[in-house]
């Protein structure tokens, strides 16, 4: 788990030291406890720290974003192997169902399938215009991509999590029909 400022992040792989010491931040990892079926939480290779480490470290955190990281392990621990299974299988299919029908509008085209959470729309209208009328709808649109990626064209990233419910993704593709 990266804790870094008001976000963290969460990392799945292999328990294998030639994975894990490729993270470039502080860890937190899960591990079993002595009671049967009950896990914990604890730092990963705080050698590599900069509490440790100094100059050499991979990470520069302060104690303010080990508070974030304590609050992130309170919740992977609400939610448990099997909670942040159901999580991640949730953003995945909330996010490919919302690719899908943006996909099918006819100004809209999602040109890559392989993604998590966040994919890119190519719009045949500059994002700018297409964002500024989102907003009369009150939504937000997605990240302008043409200013950073220009040979991607007038296209937007979007973002959809467990957080976005179908009545929220659809009020989005209808808004898009209009104006994309």
């Amino acid at each position: 788990m990266y804790a870094g400022g008001g976000s963290c992040g969460f990392i799945a792989s292999r328990d294998e030291e030639r994975y894990v010491a490729e993270y470039p931040l502080r860890l937190v990892s899960i591990a079993p406890t002595t009671v049967e079926g009950e896990y914990g939480f604890g730092q990963a290779l705080y050698e590599r720290t900069s509490y440790m480490a100094r100059e050499n470290a991979k990470d520069w955190v302060g104690t303010t974003t080990v508070l974030w990281g304590i609050t992130a392990a309170v919740y992977m621990s609400l939610m448990g192997p099997k909670g942040m299974k159901e999580l991640g299988e949730t953003i995945l299919e909330k996010s490919h169902y919302t690719a899908s029908i943006i996909d099918e509008l006819k100004n809209a085209d999602v040109p890559y399938s392989g993604f998590f959470k966040e994919f890119p729309v190519k719009f045949s209208k500059p994002v700018k215009e297409i964002n500024n009328q989102l907003m009369s709808h009150k939504i937000y649109g997605g990240k302008d991509l043409s200013i950073d990626y220009p040979e991607l064209g007038d296209s937007a990233l979007y973002c959809v999590t467990e957080m976005h419910s179908l009545e929220m993704i659809e009020k989005l593709r209808d808004a898009l029909e209009v104006l994309a």
